[in-house]
């Protein structure tokens, strides 16, 4: 992937009063100041979906990952208002069981790297090697949400999850004809603007127990 250098990046990234950098005997209940779920955007781009969800859900905490510091930086300079559920942190995925011990409900899985080269299988978000890393994520039952454009990446998923005992809530091929409460990333309006149709799931396993979102 290639990013253009964003100006004042260092500045932005310095300072986010809602960028979390210090990992250090992190309690997420008393970042957020209290004990609501947490939803886990991986993947967050330029941030549209993940502030707007935390906007619209206020009793819900939403925390951001994303890998790379430029696109972090531009999602800092677009969001008006620091909110008090929301966090964003700057880190792989594959990491993440550093920072979290069980305590995340949901996990947004918005129009990731598709990975189409077979030997690439693994780096998908939906891989044997992520779903085993989500397992030490979540806190009771697991939840993931999946958008994409890329057909081959969604049936990809389908098989993992599945193979891994998922079972599926919602599986739809065409969410801009789906009537169900949807806040759309940067790239699902582009895509959609231009006919593109976005694929959508919704895995569940063990204990799931229908929510809101």
């Amino acid at each position: 992937m290639r990013l253009r250098n964003v100006k004042d990046k260092e500045l932005l990234l310095n300072n986010c009063s809602y960028l979390i950098t210090n990992f250090k005997n992190l309690n997420w209940s008393q970042e957020f100041n209290n004990k609501n779920p947490i939803h886990l955007e991986i993947g967050m781009g330029k941030g549209d979906f993940i502030y707007h969800m935390a906007l619209q859900y206020p009793k819900i905490n939403f925390i951001g990952i994303e890998k790379y510091t430029g696109v972090l930086a531009k999602a800092i300079k677009k969001y008006p208002e620091p909110l008090p559920n929301l966090r964003i942190i700057n880190m792989d995925a594959k990491n993440l069981p550093t920072i979290f011990n069980h305590e995340i409900s949901t996990i947004y899985l918005n129009f990731s790297d598709p990975w189409p080269k077979k030997r690439h299988a693994e780096r998908r978000l939906t891989s044997y090697t992520f779903l085993k890393i989500y397992d030490e994520l979540f806190k009771d039952s697991k939840k993931i949400i999946l958008k994409t454009d890329n057909l081959s990446l969604f049936a990809s998923s389908l098989i993992t999850l599945s193979n891994y005992g998922y079972k599926f809530n919602d599986v739809n091929l065409d969410l801009a004809n789906y009537d169900i409460p949807n806040i759309p990333t940067e790239y699902e309006t582009k895509f959609m603007n231009k006919g593109i149709k976005i694929n959508y799931l919704v895995a569940i396993k063990d204990d799931f127990q229908n929510e809101i979102i």
